[in-house]
């Protein structure tokens, strides 16, 4: 049973939730993609710069970049590549390996990345809960969320990119 606080609670929340699906600008994927992962580095300032200004030296692109610390203070440096430039990612990342000081390098390719995108994401608080629950419910896993003011991009194995699009595009109002 609900006490009168605790529905009051429920009205405020359901009055601030969407009628109908939430109108979006689109869609993107993008596809041939590697996600590396340089993992459990010590956390200090300028690592995320020293391994992608060794990437962008040897004119490898970055697409996509997440940077975290995890409970033990340790930094994972996680980004997606061109595939072809997989080998040569690992090569360089491999000889930085004594000035980053990371435990374990991993990748995994192929992946695709699928973003919505649109204006006003900030003003709309339910568009990434919609999103995750879209590509979840389609039993879609995400392996990597980056997210801006206008844009929100999900990391997932490039062969369920198909049905992540499918599902986004039923879950969202499309132009």
């Amino acid at each position: 049973m609900f006490s009168k606080i605790d529905f009051n609670i429920m009205i405020q929340l359901e009055s601030n939730r969407p009628m109908g699906k939430i109108k979006i600008g689109g869609v993107i994927q993008s596809r041939q993609l590697a996600q590396v992962g340089v993992m459990s580095v010590p956390d200090r300032p300028g690592l995320a710069g020293k391994i992608l200004a060794a990437l962008g030296k040897e004119g490898i692109n970055v697409q996509f970049i997440v940077q975290t610390v995890d409970l033990g203070g340790r930094g994972n440096v996680i980004f997606c590549i061109d595939r072809k430039d997989l080998e040569a990612t690992l090569k360089i990342l491999n000889q930085l390996d004594s000035s980053v000081g990371q435990e374990k390098i991993i990748h995994h390719s192929p992946v695709g990345i699928v973003s919505i995108f649109g204006p006003h994401f900030r003003e709309k608080p339910f568009i990434a809960g919609t999103m995750f629950t879209a590509l979840g419910d389609a039993g879609i896993n995400i392996l990597a969320i980056s997210t801006s003011i206008s844009t929100l991009s999900c990391v997932v194995d490039e062969a369920l990119l198909p049905e992540a699009v499918k599902a986004i595009s039923e879950a969202f109002e499309l132009p």
